[in-house]
């Protein structure tokens, strides 16, 4: 399989280039000019940051891919998908004023704000994609309808993938709540009650009321399970965990099925950017971000889902992770962050899977600019 190119650009800039000036010139390069035709609606899928979080992109770096679209003379919109737990992204409403208040206001990025999947979640198109584990997809309606789709992806450590790029913000993000729920459904947290000191932190937290305390010790009903896995990072006693070994590897494999089913029609229509930025230990859904693992890298752009995740991992890897962050092991240059992060999760899972059913290369270029 021919190598990929992935175009990345440091964060350097000087009186002559800004980092806005800069990343037109990463995205220039990478061809995203050729995939937008006039009178295009562009989806520019990215994460809103749950209310609380200060990971996420920030607002300003996302103003100059909308104003690069519309100097193609095309209509960019921002959008994500409502959220399978409640948290403060649950519903449109919520989702539309945590991201305003996040900063994605009209002022700021130019471009409007659109959730793909409906007020609460139920507006989706079915996509047939007949996979091993998936055979109809279900994605948010507004972003099967668009024309083009920029994933912007911040890159970071995630519970249950390793991490989180190109590929989770496509496969997961993009899929209605219906779609999230039938990719988690075969996750199945269980209690360790030696290490369950009864806190109820995890009651309080499970949007699905699914956790009670029995006795002094937190239970699980698998009836009102949705397999989110939030308890498992809200657990400071590492006392809920799922059946890694099978549980995993088929959610990393859904995952990947619906990457497919957002990408089908589109395949000359889609261009990938991640932010190796604040590059923190777990997903921007939660109300806060730990401190970053490693140093700011820069951003990364390709048009291969699978190469650009994989030279994200790479870039990321090489670096020296930071003392008095949450990474106490796999600290050197050359060693795996997320596998120190979390050492029962194979990230090559996704990747590996990806490039089976031919969604791309794990080969790429890195071309610097």
């Amino acid at each position: 399989m021919a190598k990929s190119k992935v175009y990345f650009s440091d964060l350097r800039t000087s009186v002559k280039e800004s980092l806005p000036a800069k990343m037109k010139r990463l995205m220039e390069n990478a061809g995203l000019n050729g995939i937008i035709a006039k009178r295009n609606l562009v989806a520019i899928k990215l994460h809103f940051g749950e209310k609380g979080n200060t990971a996420f992109i920030r607002p300003l770096l996302i103003r100059p891919i909308v104003d690069l679209i519309k100097g193609l003379k095309a209509s960019p919109f921002l959008t994500d998908a409502n959220t399978l737990y409640a948290g403060t992204r649950g519903d449109s409403v919520a989702h539309l004023m945590t991201a305003i208040e996040n900063g994605f206001a009209y002022s700021v990025v130019n471009a409007p704000l659109i959730i793909a999947d409906g007020i609460r979640g139920a507006s989706f198109s079915r996509v047939k994609i007949d996979q091993q584990n998936i055979k109809t997809a279900y994605i948010g309606k507004d972003i099967v309808d668009a024309d083009a789709l920029i994933s912007v992806a911040h890159f970071k450590g995630h519970e249950l993938s390793g991490f989180g790029g190109t590929i989770k913000n496509i496969g997961m993000g993009c899929a209605a709540r219906k779609g999230k729920l039938e990719q988690h459904s075969d996750l199945s947290p269980k209690v360790k009650e030696k290490k369950c000191v009864g806190c109820g932190d995890c009651v309080d937290h499970c949007a699905q009321r699914a956790i009670s305390l029995r006795e002094e010790k937190a239970g699980i009903d698998p009836e009102k399970c949705v397999g989110c896995g939030e308890c498992i990072l809200i657990c400071s006693n590492g006392a809920i965990d799922v059946q890694w070994n099978a549980d995993i590897q088929l959610f990393q494999k859904k995952m990947v099925e619906y990457t497919l089913a957002v990408l089908k029609g589109k395949e000359e229509k889609v261009f990938f950017l991640n932010f190796l930025t604040d590059i923190s230990p777990a997903c921007d859904c939660y109300g806060h971000s730990d401190a970053p693992i490693v140093h700011d890298i820069g951003i990364v752009a390709s048009k291969d889902p699978v190469a650009i995740d994989q030279a994200s991992v790479d870039l990321v890897n090489r670096q020296a992770g930071i003392s008095g962050s949450c990474l106490t092991k796999c600290m050197g240059p050359g060693e795996d962050k997320f596998r120190g992060v979390y050492p029962k999760i194979d990230w090559t899972i996704q990747l590996d899977y990806a490039e089976q059913i031919g969604l791309g290369s794990r080969k790429y270029e890195l071309v610097t600019i």
